[in-house]
């Protein structure tokens, strides 16, 4: 590939990941918001073997300032990320941070305005009295939707209703995924709900709001993950095996979810064909060697499978049932257990997924590595009201 093809791919500088750190996912951490992100970029910038010094700018990601309880929480947790006397950036679209931070990290680089990037996403739930699911109240329109009430996990049921019926999907096909990712985070050192559970577990927990069980739902988790950004010299000479990032990809959609078709994630598809063009990737099923979609929800597993294109509309829970998406299947899915099994600290969540990745390309995922040689991975979140897709494609 010529070098003026390669510009154009990939901005002025190539860019690789070439450490990453992840705090504990637990549901009431003692650590406050800016001590969880010191531990997560101390674990990262420990991994290459440099100094705070070293970086060139800070990136943090973290989702609404009413989780943390602190107003301009950019700005309040930014010297416990690194950053401070750092050119800064706080970014922030709801449950897709995790993913975008790293993605806004990239640009800094890209862009050929610094050479390196610390990237820090953080999330403490548990502040937010008496649960984060207050947070969201206001996110509904205030005369068509608030008055009646809404939560998330109403529209998040009725958009796993419309999924089962467009595709004809059991509720046992689903439940698949919820089993598999928790057995999965058994293996991961920094899991809040890894166990081995049964489909009929999940069928028997609590319902929540029908189709929605407990056991289909990720839990609300403190954490921080953070990874560190080079450019193609300074990764060279910190590596022998530096991750880069090959593609990347984002979109949103309308806040007026009920105009929206709920059994496909459009803003996924669109966000996924520009990573993918980006890294010159032509067929995914084929090229992608493992993934790590966003899967807060047992069925957004599957509903972001096919909006990635990594199957046909409503295949995903056909591959699930053959074993396609286990550790040693064709396709693993997420190797490190998901958020079903790790834990779901909003912004942190989707930068554990680019985390799993990175660790896996590089063979470091321990007793969660595939079995496969993997060469080329993908990590995606979503976020905000059903509308916004983020996407990552790295290799090795």
């Amino acid at each position: 590939m010529s070098s003026e093809v390669k510009n154009e791919m990939f901005g002025k500088k190539r860019v690789a990941i070439v450490g990453a750190g992840l705090t504990l996912f637990r549901r009431n951490l003692k650590e406050t918001g800016k001590e969880l992100s010191y531990e997560a970029a101390k674990m990262a910038l420990d991994a290459t073997g440099l100094e705070l010094r070293d970086m060139q700018s800070v990136v943090m990601g973290s989702a609404p300032d009413a989780f943390d309880g602190v107003h301009m929480k950019g700005e309040y947790l930014a010297d416990g990320a690194g950053a401070y006397n750092k050119p800064y950036s706080r970014v922030f679209v709801g449950g897709g941070t995790g993913v975008f931070t790293p993605l806004a990290g990239w640009w800094h680089v890209a862009s050929g305005q610094f050479d390196t990037c610390l990237v820090v996403s953080e999330e403490k739930m548990s502040s937010c009295y008496p649960h984060p699911q207050f947070a969201f109240t206001t996110i509904f329109d205030p005369i068509l939707e608030r008055p009646i009430g809404m939560n998330l996990v109403w529209i998040f049921a009725l958009e796993m209703h419309r999924y089962m019926h467009k595709h004809n999907i059991k509720k046992e096909q689903i439940a698949l995924v919820s089993v598999k990712n928790k057995r999965n985070a058994l293996d991961h050192p920094c899991a809040q709900l890894g166990a081995n559970i049964t489909v009929e577990d999940v069928l028997n927990s609590e319902i929540m709001c029908w189709p929605v069980q407990r056991l289909d739902v990720s839990p609300t988790s403190d954490g921080a993950a953070a990874v560190v950004l080079a450019s193609e010299d300074v990764a060279k000479e910190v590596t022998d095996n530096p991750v880069w990032i090959d593609g990347v990809g984002w979109c949103i959609d309308s806040t007026h979810w009920t105009n929206r078709d709920l059994y496909y994630p459009d803003y996924v598809e669109c966000a996924a064909r520009m990573a993918y063009k980006m890294a010159g990737i032509k067929n995914p099923p084929k090229e992608i060697d493992v993934a790590e979609p966003y899967d807060p929800f047992d069925y957004k597993e599957l509903h972001h499978m096919e909006g990635l294109l990594l199957c046909k509309k409503g295949e995903a829970p056909k591959l699930t049932a053959e074993g396609v998406t286990q550790r040693d299947g064709d396709l693993p899915i997420n190797p490190s257990g998901g958020l079903l099994g790790v834990g779901n600290p909003i912004a942190a969540a989707g930068t554990m997924k680019v985390c799993e990745i990175f660790w896996q390309l590089r063979g470091e995922a321990g007793k969660r590595q595939i079995p496969a040689d993997p060469r080329t991975g993908l990590a995606q979140a979503w976020g905000d009201l059903m509308q916004y897709g983020s996407v990552i494609v790295l290799r090795r």
